[in-house]
């Protein structure tokens, strides 16, 4: 019974660890932008063609401004 217990334990903490180290390299950028920033979503829609180049630059330096 206690190794039971023992495995599971050691399970949860590499699942944690594995976890934790995951969100802590997409918060540093390591894993790539999130797919639902501000930043990513404008250059999908220049990318799509969805907006044009005085747009994009226009919204991207408003995001860029400390308000």
């Amino acid at each position: 019974m206690i190794r039971i217990v023992m495995l599971l334990f050691v399970i949860v903490v590499i699942v944690v660890v594995i976890v934790g180290a995951a969100e802590m390299l997409r918060s540093i950028g390591a894993l790539g932008p999130l797919p639902d920033e501000p930043r990513e979503i404008l250059r999908r829609r220049y990318a799509s063609g969805e907006i044009d180049e005085d747009e994009y630059f226009r919204r991207m330096s408003g995001l860029s401004q400390d308000w």
